[in-house]
């Protein structure tokens, strides 16, 4: 049976004010398309609901009982409607959002303060794990959407890029490095290194961006945490390849940042399930986090700015 909610808002009016012209005026339709509506709904039905003369329009007895009950039903979809419009108006539910320490600690606060001050009635519940845990987390629906370091090829997922965040050299200040306004890759060729783990989502593009730049390193510690990188550093253990968004550096350290040349960056972002739709509150952070993209940008740079001697 193919029979739609217009054909029966149709039928209602024309029942209710027992008129084709006047109920056209009141839905905003000519009389032959009201007319073309009611013979449609009577052929899926099989039966006459209406009876015509050139003066009035006569509900037949099948039509009054039709009529009645129509009438409940559609006042019944209208609450429900309504209901469910005035859900998404107002935004009320949680969004589980999973982040890496490092996003967390640096874009996620703007973010959720944001959420606050305009969705006051959403209750974001962040997960702040390691990458692989962020996307698993994703793919399982154990979250609504995650924000990582790219996260390769996830044809499961649909990713968009939020910002983009540049990798910079971290070393002693009485480094021979630390002597140059800005250090070329090359320049790092055969020194130790120390870098965060493979736990890390920045881990992989740190070691594409070595190949690529025919720089070979031996890696004399890897790590979970950038603190504990810069600690090592610090110590004398090695240099490090640090995202920005790792930075500020912890305070009092002797430790001197400079920018790597030809300058490399890694894109952060937004991923979800694909072809899986989010829930009306999570689709609305979601969407404010793209909105948020140019000031989360200029967040990022923020954490390198000022640093740089």
């Amino acid at each position: 049976m193919n029979i739609s909610l217009r054909q029966l808002q149709v039928f209602r009016a024309v029942a209710r004010l027992r008129s084709f012209s006047r109920a056209g005026d009141e839905i905003g339709l000519t009389q032959p398309a009201v007319s073309r509506c009611i013979r449609e709904l009577e052929a899926e039905l099989g039966m006459r609901l209406l009876d015509r003369t050139t003066r009035e329009v006569e509900l037949t007895a099948a039509g009054l009982r039709f009529a009645g009950q129509l009438a409940r039903l559609l006042d019944e979809l209208q609450l429900l409607l309504e209901e469910a419009r005035k859900e998404g108006e107002q935004a009320h539910g949680t969004v589980h959002i999973a982040s890496s320490p490092t996003l967390s600690a640096s874009l996620l606060p703007s973010l959720l303060a944001q959420c606050a001050r305009q969705f006051p009635h959403i209750r974001p519940v962040l997960h702040d794990q390691v990458q692989r845990l962020n996307v698993e987390s994703v793919r399982s629906g154990e979250v609504d959407f995650g924000i990582v370091v790219e996260p390769g090829v996830v044809d499961d997922l649909e990713c968009q890029p939020l910002l983009d965040d540049g990798f910079w050299l971290i070393c002693r200040d009485d480094h021979p490095l630390a002597a140059l306004t800005a250090v070329p890759w090359q320049a790092l060729d055969g020194l130790p290194l120390v870098l965060l783990d493979y736990s890390s989502g920045s881990r992989p593009v740190i070691d594409r961006i070595l190949a690529s730049q025919g720089v070979h390193c031996p890696v004399a510690q890897q790590l979970g945490h950038s603190s504990s990188v810069f600690q090592m550093v610090q110590a004398g253990i090695g240099i490090s390849v640090s995202p920005g968004l790792a930075l500020p550096l912890p305070a009092g350290a002797s430790l001197t940042v400079r920018p790597l040349l030809p300058e490399q960056r890694r894109s952060i972002m937004l991923i979800r399930r694909r072809q899986r739709s989010l829930s009306p509150v999570a689709e609305r952070l979601w969407q404010l986090a793209l909105q948020l993209g140019p000031q989360l940008q200029a967040l990022a740079s923020q954490h390198v700015g000022g640093v740089v001697a």
